[in-house]
């Protein structure tokens, strides 16, 4: 007799459970179908508030990775007229250049998709930060090295740092902005590019009458400086590059609801994990 009322359910306790799960889904399907209209004014605003503070400092960014990437151009033939070109001091050869150029890609392609998921895990301040001193301190190693070999194995850590800074940005925007807003922005980013081959000439045109100051040779002046100058900007951007617009104290709280409010569906949420359906559509 014991044993059968042991086996004896609990159909009321059953159905209060039954009713809550139901309450519950009803409630969050009423959440997720809620529809959050913004106005379009302070859209705007937010939007212009957004690009000040997020697009001119990837642009400069960019700007800095894309000098650090391509000044070894310019290092290989600077002073060559005296002998003090980076090409004639390591001894390298044609062939032994491409090499150099060559490894550098390699890096930068494995790299690339593993950066995108530490930006994700650890904010993207902190990450991006983290690359731009990496890679400021691989180019002024770079204006240390003597022979080929130091110069292979630098350019091969220099790509690992800067791979995740250009596929990142890009990231980046996704948490700001929606797909018709994006375009525009990565055009003005990309553009810093040229601007980098305009500027990386006349700055190392202008080093280039740094030659011997210190018994160093000009190549490594402009290594050492503008790898200093990414390790500088890597402190500013620690502290003031934004991270996710649910978590920015830059925005009042209502700005920081718009923000997350506009992009939900068609953009990623910070707060998010990365999952493989937000990895397909973005």
């Amino acid at each position: 007799m014991e044993k059968a009322e042991a086996r004896i359910p609990y159909p009321s306790s059953i159905k209060v459970l039954d009713d809550v799960e139901k309450c519950s889904s009803a409630e969050e399907a009423r959440l997720e179908n809620t529809i959050y209209v913004a106005d379009p004014n302070a859209e705007r605003r937010l939007v212009r508030r957004i690009d000040i503070r997020l697009l001119p400092a990837s642009m400069f960014i960019y700007l800095l990775c894309f000098l650090d990437r391509s000044n070894i151009g310019n290092a290989r033939l600077l002073n060559s007229a005296t002998g003090d070109s980076l090409a004639q001091v390591t001894q390298m050869s044609e062939q032994q250049y491409l090499i150099a150029l060559m490894i550098f890609l390699i890096s930068y392609t494995i790299f690339e998709t593993p950066s995108n998921y530490m930006l994700k895990k650890l904010r993207p301040s902190r990450w991006l930060a983290f690359l731009m001193l990496g890679w400021g301190a691989m180019t002024m190693i770079l204006g240390a090295v003597n022979n080929f070999g130091g110069v292979v194995a630098v350019r091969f850590i220099l790509g690992v740092f800067e791979a995740g800074l250009f596929p990142g940005i890009i990231y980046c925007l996704t948490f700001w902005y929606k797909p018709e807003e994006r375009a525009l922005r990565v055009a003005f980013i990309l553009a810093c590019a040229t601007l980098g081959g305009a500027f990386g000439g006349a700055i190392a045109f202008a080093v280039g009458h740094m030659n011997r100051v210190g018994g160093l040779q000009a190549w490594r002046w402009l290594f050492i400086l503008e790898g200093a100058s990414s390790c500088a900007f890597a402190v500013l951007t620690f502290f003031f590059f934004p991270d996710f617009p649910e978590t920015e104290t830059w925005l009042s709280s209502e700005e920081r609801e718009l923000a997350a409010e506009r992009i939900k569906g068609v953009a990623s949420l910070g707060h998010h994990k990365i999952t493989w359906q937000e990895t397909k559509i973005h």
